[in-house]
């Protein structure tokens, strides 16, 4: 048995609450272990030394190396002490806070029992339920669509249709968003996510010159309040981008500071070594190399109030639904708990969303975000989809391995895409081949947590990495696919059933497909992805009702069979 692998961490992803009275424990093996029986020993931990309580934990994800064995728990006592009894080969063996062990001495155990002292209502993190089955639509404001021809088009320097360039400006607007509200109700879209809307002098408005100004070239104030207004009566929620790692070197307080040095009240918003900004020898931090986004100080407890103010701000009088946190790895932790705790107050049901690329943990265990950007998901859909570097199993395997780094909440909550304004597009990624793009599709739309679709996915935009990755959606309907753009919409219009808004998940490799299934009792929904150059066969042995709910390149087979061809998926419904 191989002891280096086995892990078990209390107050962790490896033990939360997701009730008051309900607690989430898992425990890591090796996959050579695989035959291995695993049993949860508990009791309330002021009980433990006299009676027990066991419960056999089942193996709930597997990655290349890892078993994770899985039990949910129902508690009375909330003051739980545990350890775990592993049967192998005939033999018993312990593992608590001492390790593996031969034995375990009951009686002491309050020595080295595993423990989660009590359930805390505050500590607990909630799920922001609306993004347990929300499909987002992430919108480039400028290259989506414009409507407001009396506004001052001086700025526009590219026409509709011609190839992006870094300082070039097409025209969209919020009015044109508003315009098409209609358009993206009937695409299954639940929620927009806005790229940033303020007051900037580029195309993408991440150098922010004032955070309470719309910017002109989208519109006015007005617009966002109606845009917001429309969507919620379209039952559509509105997420805005919050740039506040940098902003613009345009911004009153960087000018000022260039003006007076330290002698700016401003000076200690910045990051300055020296007396005064140099921004040819840039001796000041800021984003990247770029001298004109100096970084902020937000261990500045007035840059911290100032920004805290404008998010809160917009979340009061314009009613947008949550915000997305531009860089938001390199700002301290400090900072987003008291972020969190005041956008929370104001609107509970707001989202917040990081922009973290990799294993964000620290940031998500309930005091900061809710969930990221999850390019990790991202990166295995290029593996698998375009790259193919991975077969059904090592998919599996490695969506296994991304699940396990967060909580259950967490995962739910996740804003799971294929590409956004700063990647490649998808459907250029793999070769411009639509039943690749509609298999992974599937995937991010049946997977736990969020989908999130970068506008003119769904008409087969091509792009390759910023600024081409920021085209001008073609409005010109006889150049889309109208098959494609239905089988998008079958797709959108599974979200809303109650396997995947509630079900847990179960990610494997069936043969050579990858296989996706989301449950309740009762309930299955299974998704079969098939990327081999031959047709496969998925036989259902469970029993009950089967259905074909949607599919392409897939058909049903009595009396219940699917056969999948290449490059094609099958989304399978079953009850019990």
């Amino acid at each position: 048995m191989n002891e280096y692998a086995m892990l078990h961490i209390p107050d962790s992803r490896y033990c939360f609450p997701i009730g008051e009275k309900e607690l989430v424990i898992r425990f890591r093996m090796a996959k050579e272990d695989e035959e291995t029986k695993v049993f949860l020993i508990y009791a309330c931990k002021y009980n433990f030394q006299e009676k027990q309580e066991s419960a056999v934990m089942h193996v709930g994800y597997s990655d290349r190396i890892y078993n994770y064995y899985e039990i949910k728990l129902q508690l009375e006592d909330v003051r739980l002490a545990y350890i775990f009894r592993i049967e192998q080969n005939g033999k018993v063996y312990y593992f608590s806070e001492d390790g593996i062990t031969d034995t375990y001495n009951f009686k002491e155990g309050f020595y080295n029992f595993f423990q989660m002292p009590y359930i805390n209502k505050n500590d607990l993190l909630p799920t922001v339920d609306w993004m347990k089955d929300a499909i987002f639509y992430q919108i480039f404001v400028d290259r989506f669509f414009m409507e407001d021809i009396k506004k001052d088009c001086s700025y526009i320097n590219m026409k509709w249709n011609d190839k992006p360039f870094a300082k070039g400006f097409a025209g969209g607007d919020l009015k044109g968003i508003i315009r098409k509200l209609d358009y993206i109700k009937e695409l299954g879209i639940t929620a927009l996510y806005l790229t940033p809307i303020f007051l900037s002098v580029s195309n993408h408005k991440y150098d922010i010159i004032n955070y309470m100004q719309v910017d002109p070239q989208f519109g006015t104030e007005e617009d966002l309040k109606e845009l917001v207004r429309l969507a919620h009566r379209k039952g559509i929620r509105v997420v805005l981008d919050a740039v506040f790692n940098h902003c613009s070197m345009e911004t009153e307080q960087f000018q000022d500071v260039l003006a007076k040095g330290r002698e700016s009240e401003y000076y200690d918003w910045f990051l300055i070594d020296g007396d005064y900004p140099d921004t040819e020898k840039i001796n000041y931090e800021c984003f990247a190399s770029c001298n004109y986004m100096p970084k902020l100080n937000t261990a500045n407890k007035q840059v911290q109030e100032f920004l805290i103010r404008i998010a809160v701000y917009w979340i009061k009088e314009y009613e947008i639904d949550g915000w997305r946190l531009d860089v938001s790895d390199e700002i301290s932790h400090e900072f987003w708990r008291t972020f969190r705790k005041a956008v929370k107050e104001t609107k509970p049901e707001a989202v917040i969303i990081g922009e973290n690329w990799h294993d964000a943990y620290p940031y998500l265990m309930g005091d900061q975000y809710d969930s990221i950007m999850n390019y990790a998901f991202t990166k295995a859909c290029l593996d698998y989809f375009a790259r193919e570097n991975f077969d059904a199993e090592q998919m599996a395997w490695k969506l296994n391995a991304n699940l396990m780094r967060n909580l259950e909440q967490v995962n739910r909550m996740m804003l799971n895409l294929l590409d956004s304004h700063d990647t490649h597009r998808f459907f250029t990624e793999v070769g411009k081949n639509k039943d690749k793009l509609l298999a992974a599709l599937a995937l991010e739309i049946i997977f736990i947590g969020a989908a999130c679709i970068y506008y003119g996915t769904e008409i087969c935009l091509e792009g390759g990495y910023d600024p081409d990755s920021r085209r001008c959606f073609d409005w010109e309907e006889r150049s889309w696919d109208a098959g494609l753009m239905e089988k998008v919409k079958e797709l959108t219009g599974l979200r809303k059933r109650p396997e995947i808004a509630q079900g847990d998940i179960r990610v494997t490799a069936q043969g050579k497909m990858l296989l996706v299934e989301r449950g309740i009792p009762g309930k299955k929904l299974r998704l079969l992805i098939n990327m081999t150059e031959e047709a496969q066969t998925e036989h259902m042995e469970d029993g009950g009702f089967v259905k074909l709910l949607c599919g392409n390149r897939a058909r049903f087979e009595a009396p219940a069979a699917v056969t999948v061809e290449q490059r094609g998926f099958a989304v399978i419904g079953m009850e019990d």
